[in-house]
């Protein structure tokens, strides 16, 4: 009878055994990435919820960050791990590049005295970007390891249990931050009324770091495909060219433009920048990475759109904590009217 051969026999050089390794682990890896993300939107929602708390000019943006659904964040999650997962090193690769050339070109715009909204929506822009830099620094820092699929568990683990603090963080501010910080009793929410503002700048330093890991992980990954330095040149000149090209489309967009349909249509012309460049030195597999690339941004852009909204406020990053006057305890007994003599 007629059958057709199984998965593993069309991935040349790949026994069965390998093809189902190497699947999870990079199965583990997106895991890792989604995981990364989710700490990362976890923290930036503590911060935008306290900023909100803080002043009630923002009751309604509270009330938008406090009504998010738990089930959708797991949603958010599992989809996103699925798209890290089948993307390949390649595209996220170069996903991870373009993105760190972008986030430096607008570093140092912001430096020249721009306000600090702008920082934060790079924060919430880099999410997917973050995940694929996740994906390529774990790739290449396992490459060839005996116990590869051992350590990234032990990586998973580490992940989920930051990841899992980071969101019981999020929910205890979102329900009992404004009490707590009223009655001055709980360390955690007194903590964030007195420095919550210096957030931004930690999670600054903590992604500068997962990007340049990233980046070096990007380039040694993309060039292990080269066998000669003239193959290597014809790749990285056209790709050079195409991202200068779209970093300065994109900064002038972004000046013109806000909100989340812009984002959407800059993410439209990021990705279609590569998906035409990829049709020249590229592979088929790495365009349909870059379509799958393209579900992830919007995906990732989807989930933090209220969040996107707040950063359009004027001066939302340089407002100052407003600290709350504690609330005075009520005498247990009435007071005596004034010229009664005591018994």
């Amino acid at each position: 009878m007629f059958s057709l051969p199984s998965l593993p026999s069309w991935l040349p050089g790949l026994s069965s055994l390998e093809w189902g390794s190497s699947l999870l682990d990079s199965f583990l890896q997106g895991l890792v990435g989604a995981f990364g993300v989710s700490i990362l939107n976890n923290l930036l929602k503590v911060y935008f919820f306290v900023s909100c708390a803080n002043h009630p000019e923002l009751r309604l943006e509270k009330e938008r960050l406090r009504a998010r659904w738990a089930s959708l964040e797991t949603v958010h999650l599992a989809g996103l791990a699925l798209i890290l997962t089948v993307i390949g090193a390649r595209v996220a690769a170069l996903v991870v590049l373009e993105f760190s050339l972008r986030a430096v070109s607008t570093v140092l715009s912001l430096s020249k005295g721009s306000r600090g909204t702008e920082r934060l929506q790079l924060y919430l822009l880099c999410q997917y970007s973050l995940g694929c830099g996740l994906t390529c620094g774990l790739s290449f820092l396992q490459e060839g390891s005996s116990h590869r699929t051992l350590n990234l568990l032990l990586g998973l683990g580490l992940a989920a249990l930051l990841s899992s603090v980071a969101q019981r963080l999020c929910r205890h501010v979102c329900r009992l931050y404004e009490l707590h910080s009223s009655q001055h009793y709980c360390g955690v929410c007194l903590g964030l009324l007195a420095s919550a503002h210096g957030l931004p700048r930690l999670l600054g330093r903590a992604l500068a770091v997962a990007f340049a890991v990233g980046d070096l992980a990007a380039v040694a990954l993309i060039n292990r495909d080269f066998l000669t330095t003239s193959e290597a040149v014809r790749f990285w000149t056209p790709l050079t060219i195409c991202y200068t090209l779209l970093v300065i489309y994109m900064q002038e967009e972004q000046r013109l433009h806000t909100g989340l349909q812009s984002q959407i249509q800059t993410v439209l012309v990021r990705m279609g920048g590569l998906f035409v460049l990829l049709l020249t030195v590229g592979h088929w597999l790495d365009l349909l990475g870059i379509l799958i690339s393209l579900l992830g941004e919007i995906w990732c852009l989807v989930g933090v759109r209220s969040l996107l909204d707040l950063c359009q406020i004027q001066d939302f990053s340089s407002q100052k904590p407003f600290v709350s006057a504690p609330v005075q305890p009520r005498s247990s007994a009435p007071a005596q009217p004034q010229g009664t003599a005591a018994s």
